[in-house]
């Protein structure tokens, strides 16, 4: 297998183009890849508007899997690891990340060009310890955001440390942050590095951007020793983050939590909505693998659900006090 940065180096080409071209090399050897790729020519897409923003809905049925995955401790004790490599399918390539990781294409994607990057070690899915990696992927995989899903918000292996990639422009946040960045609060500003916090975006989210990896990571390790305060009972604090580097500068969004899943995912008959929000969903897409879900969503649906998986306002201000008293 052959390096990331090898690649780049020796081709001249993009990380975006090779990674393109992986996904393609991918589909010709793997049926199953090839089929579910060829799926997303049948999603259907539904917009919500909001206060300045937009939520897209995707039906989109190869997500099933992912979304009702039991991720307790008796049923990953009782599985197989699917991201360990003497477990993944034989037609599954992958592109070496330095030492620990391995980009492989995402069977059941959501993105036009979808990426699982896995740990060669079977370890659990925990945030700080891997940030480092999370910034580095974001700047070798540029045009491409990075993601990471908690243990207990959305990671279908929380026993395996993971991130994930898809194309930048797929995201509505992206968009969203750079029009929406003036009217939201700042908690930080130095000349290489700003820090927001969004009260009024649905989600609860806390935005970065800085050129200094160790500005990135000494904020971030604010974040975390604030929110892991607030739910000491988790083994991390329950959240989700997008990554992305772009003209010299790492865009970071955190998106605190208090719930996995919201009460719709458990209802019965007419109030069943089948969601299990992720780092997608919280990056603006909601992805839903049943047609009936995808047709009955409403906008106050999106409001409900979300005000269920998010951290509340007290807490959300509470945190943001706290991490703007240690960066000032």
């Amino acid at each position: 297998m052959a390096q990331l940065l090898d690649i780049i180096k020796e081709t001249n080409q993009s990380a975006a183009q090779i990674l393109r071209e992986f996904v393609e090399a991918e589909k010709l050897t793997w049926p199953l890849a090839a089929a579910n790729f060829k799926g997303l020519e049948k999603v259907k897409e539904r917009s919500f508007h909001f206060n300045g923003f937009d939520i897209r809905a995707q039906f989109n049925p190869e997500r099933m899997l992912s979304s009702v995955s039991n991720v307790d401790k008796k049923s990953i004790a009782a599985r197989k690891c699917f991201l360990c490599n003497e477990n993944r399918p034989a037609e599954q390539d992958a592109i070496e990340f330095g030492d620990q990781f391995l980009i492989l294409v995402n069977p059941f994607p959501i993105f036009k060009y979808h990426f699982t990057v896995s740990s060669n070690k079977h370890v659990d899915q925990r945030f700080t310890p891997n940030v480092r990696y999370l910034l580095e992927l974001a700047v070798a995989m540029e045009g491409f955001t990075v993601f990471y899903n908690g243990p207990e918000c959305g990671a279908s292996a929380p026993d395996h440390l993971h991130f994930q990639a898809g194309e930048s422009d797929f995201l509505p946040v992206n968009e969203d942050f750079d029009r929406l960045k003036s009217t939201a609060r700042i908690l930080y500003s130095r000349a290489e590095t700003q820090v927001w916090a969004f009260d009024h975006f649905l989600r609860k989210m806390i935005s970065i951007e800085t050129n200094s990896m160790e500005e990135a990571l000494r904020i971030i390790g604010v974040y975390y020793l604030h929110f892991q305060a607030m739910q000491v009972e988790k083994v991390e604090p329950m959240m989700n983050a997008l990554c992305t580097f772009s003209e010299g500068k790492w865009i970071i969004h955190l998106f605190p939590r208090k719930a996995h899943r919201p009460t719709q995912f458990f209802a019965k008959g007419a109030e069943h909505i089948l969601i299990s929000p992720g780092s997608v969903d919280f990056g603006g897409v909601f992805i839903l693998p049943r047609q009936e879900d995808f047709d009955k969503l409403t906008s106050e649906n999106i409001v409900d659900i979300l005000t269920q998986v998010c951290v509340d306002e007290d807490t959300f201000q509470e945190l943001n006090e706290k991490i703007k008293q240690d960066l000032n």
